[in-house]
């Protein structure tokens, strides 16, 4: 098994024979989507490059654990990948911002992020963690609870909950990066790269717990090991670029300063 919390400078399909089977909790997949002239992103079949890797994490998954999959709309198209993973929900990523120059059909403003589990039910999915602002009038929630499907049959637990409801499977509320975000760490990063960790750390809150083991594969500037490291979560991350990996380390240490400092 290899050394836990830090990020190895390595292709990803060359260090996975060196995960033990079984032994990640959560895996955050954030690679390739096979559109860009990006030396990284060159796949001829993004579909068939996606179902190798879902293939790959259901061997290191434990039993309910989860896989969250980055791509475009049609990343796992095509592909067969229920012998290797349970596909729970295909959450949009929807970003208005995003210029739109498309000439000949619709411009893409979203990115799809698949949340598999291994087997039928996942190990853990914490709604507490990740509650949103309930977004319709109280008066009107009210009234639909009073309806009998929802105040004596099996919808009974979707009442009302102060505290904010499910944030549903499209996602407009966290931006991406700009180049004016304090937390970009390169212009090379921007878009293609590095996520923001607000949504990272809604699939890791949401989906482990403290202590558990998180595999990331294509760290690239290492906002998952980031965020994970604050959450208190164990991390395995692989990133080819040296640069992104020295980048990563440098804001796992800032974390880890940060997070002593706390403590003082």
């Amino acid at each position: 098994m290899l050394e836990l919390d830090r990020i190895y400078q390595a292709d990803a399909f060359d260090m996975f024979p060196h995960i033990d089977d079984g032994s990640i909790d959560l895996v955050i997949c954030d690679g390739p989507y096979g559109i860009t002239t990006n030396k990284w992103d060159r796949i001829d079949n993004i579909q068939e490059y996606n179902l190798e890797l879902i293939r790959i994490f259901s061997e290191k998954l434990k039993e309910g654990g989860g896989l969250y999959l980055f791509g475009k709309p049609n990343c796992i198209d095509f592909v067969d990948y229920r012998p290797f993973l349970n596909l729970r929900s295909k959450i949009i990523w929807y970003q208005p911002s995003r210029l739109a120059q498309g000439r000949l059909k619709y411009t893409n403003n979203y990115d799809i992020i698949c949340y598999f589990i291994k087997g039928d039910k996942p190990e853990i999915f914490d709604l507490d963690a990740i509650r949103v602002p309930q977004l319709v009038e109280l008066d009107h929630r009210m009234r639909c609870e009073r309806v009998p499907s929802v105040r004596n049959g099996k919808y009974g637990k979707t009442k009302f909950n102060g505290n904010g409801k499910n944030p549903g499977d499209v996602w407009g509320d966290i931006k991406q990066l700009t180049y004016k975000s304090k937390e970009l760490v390169s212009r090379d990063a921007l878009n293609t790269i590095q996520k923001p960790e607000q949504l990272i750390e809604r699939l890791v809150r949401a989906s482990s717990k403290e202590n558990d083991l998180v595999l990331d594969p294509f760290s690239g500037v290492g906002t998952c090991p980031v965020v994970c490291k604050r959450l208190r979560r164990h991390f395995i991350g692989i990133e080819q670029d040296a640069c992104f990996v020295d980048a990563g380390n440098n804001r796992l240490q800032k974390t880890e300063n940060d997070m002593m400092g706390m403590l003082f």
